[in-house]
């Protein structure tokens, strides 16, 4: 399969020494050059893989789309566009899937996070908290990992009605702590605490290989698929 890769920072580049070990052909890398959107075609390429940045994202997935490419983002901060390059993906009838984390294991612990709430919601005597940690090159804060979790809890709180970073939180918030230190590849800890105990669950990646692999892996899958489809559809998770 030839693949796309919309920006080749550490990420783009882990994605492609997993997708050539995996038999792939990178067709195009598309990062600083606009000139390289000459080469993106549905001829030269069967699916691009979009992990660029905020500011960027919107535009590149919409030009994958317009070309007929079935596209996958990992991008965050950019989901205030989302709706519309949703419809951009059904108007075309083209495949796009987005994920703030690829990760096979940050999305059971997507899981575990809402189960734990559901749990916890009968007992107001847990505050809830997120803390985040990432390197210093991750541009946006929260990452969308933890708005990801943020919003699990959300699904299932008894009385949070939204989140804020720590310290412009107000009491119906989720607050979030983000840390940037170098060379974390990423951390998310939720924490319920009481006057009495505390409950915390935690992922901790080890590398970016998890999330290139699941990347690799959805990319694979993605062409023979419609509409717009995110890790639930891949994963076929439920609880």
């Amino acid at each position: 399969m030839n693949i796309a890769l919309i920006g080749y920072g550490k990420m783009g580049q882990a994605i492609e020494k997993i997708a050539v070990a995996r038999g792939h052909k990178i067709s195009v890398r598309i990062d600083t050059n606009p000139a390289d959107w000459s080469l993106m075609n549905t001829e030269t390429t069967q699916v691009a893989i979009e992990f660029s940045v905020p500011e960027k994202a919107t535009e590149n997935i919409k030009r994958c789309l317009e070309v007929g490419i079935p596209t996958l983002s990992g991008t965050t901060g950019w989901l205030a566009n989302k709706p519309e390059v949703d419809q951009l993906a059904k108007t075309r009838g083209v495949p796009f899937f987005y994920a703030s984390n690829y990760s096979l294991g940050v999305n059971l612990f997507f899981k575990l996070n809402e189960y734990l709430a559901k749990l916890i919601r009968p007992y107001s005597q847990y505050e809830v908290s997120l803390e985040e940690i990432h390197h210093t090159q991750k541009k946006d804060a929260p990452s969308g990992t933890a708005i990801t979790l943020a919003e699990g809890i959300l699904k299932h709180h008894a009385t949070k009605t939204s989140w804020a970073l720590s310290g412009n939180d107000s009491v119906n918030d989720i607050p979030i702590t983000s840390k940037r230190i170098d060379p974390f590849p990423g951390q998310h800890t939720i924490s319920y605490h009481s006057r009495v105990d505390d409950i915390e669950i935690k992922h901790t990646a080890h590398s970016r290989e998890g999330f290139a692999l699941g990347a690799v892996l959805v990319a694979e899958w993605l062409p023979t698929q419609k509409g717009v489809l995110d890790m639930d559809d891949f994963l076929k998770i439920a609880f």
